[in-house]
């Protein structure tokens, strides 16, 4: 049974087994204001405590995932501490242990294209649209100009970040920037199908996966097997998870996961 976790004015955190949910929910486009962010940022560090946390998911209520920052918190004598306070959800995001499924239906523009670049992962529907239009309002994106080229290349990011083009969902997922898109009415069947996937698995071993992942990217080959066989061996094979995975496959039959 999903539970609600905290008072939010701007947000709603929902947790479910294995799964919590930071959903948007500043209508009508989740224009995210200062106050939002603060919450968002509270949300997310509070989340990653959550004892057997398989996921996180970031979604949105009503017609748009968001519409990026808003652009009275640009103002001289607030954008100082607006960008600090934006960039301070991206560090939190960048070191959440558990992986981060992101959910949009509808437009993810600006500072939500952004929070969707941070996803590890990302399911669409087909009336999704993506884009940076910072630059048709005289400013540029600090957190798209140093996370999309790793994302979807150096060429389609500057198309993106100088032209400020919204691109379709189908367009974004043959850029790599999501990993799926489904008709809107079966968003959330997929959604569901996708976490269920995830949800089988041990909670302490997809942290150490996703952590694998992370800090191999960017390395050469022998240099990232060698820190992924010390993760392996130092942290993943000193895991009950670990070895009950391994001893459930001989005997054939399901794992019991103990989650440490």
């Amino acid at each position: 049974m999903a539970e609600k976790r905290g008072e939010y004015r701007h947000i709603k955190v929902v947790r479910e087994e294995g799964v919590s949910r930071l959903i948007l929910a500043r209508p009508p486009l989740n224009v995210m204001n200062i106050a939002m962010m603060e919450e968002m940022l509270a949300a997310i560090e509070s989340i990653g405590r959550e004892k057997d946390l398989k996921v996180m998911v970031i979604e949105a209520e009503g017609k748009a995932f968001s519409a990026g920052v808003d652009v009275a918190d640009h103002a001289e004598e607030k954008v100082e501490e607006m960008l600090s306070l934006f960039h301070n959800i991206f560090f939190a995001l960048r070191t959440f242990q558990q992986p981060i499924l992101g959910v949009v239906d509808g437009p993810a523009l600006g500072g939500g294209c952004e929070i969707i670049t941070y996803c590890d992962m990302v399911i669409a529907s087909e009336r999704a649209t993506f884009g940076q239009p910072e630059v048709k309002v005289g400013v540029f994106p600090p957190v798209a100009v140093v996370a999309l080229p790793k994302l979807i290349g150096k060429r389609k990011t500057y198309e993106m970040v100088l032209t400020g083009r919204t691109v379709g969902a189908r367009e974004a997922f043959e850029m790599g920037m999501i990993n799926r898109v489904v008709p809107a009415e079966r968003l959330a069947e997929e959604v569901e199908s996708f976490l269920g996937d995830l949800l089988a698995q041990s909670a302490i071993v997809l942290r150490l996966t996703k952590r694998a992942i992370f800090e191999t990217l960017g390395l050469g080959f022998e240099e990232g097997v060698q820190v992924a066989e010390s993760l392996y061996l130092d942290f993943l094979m000193k895991t009950e998870d670990a070895r009950e995975g391994l001893r459930a496959f001989l005997e054939r039959r399901k794992p019991n996961w103990k989650n440490r």
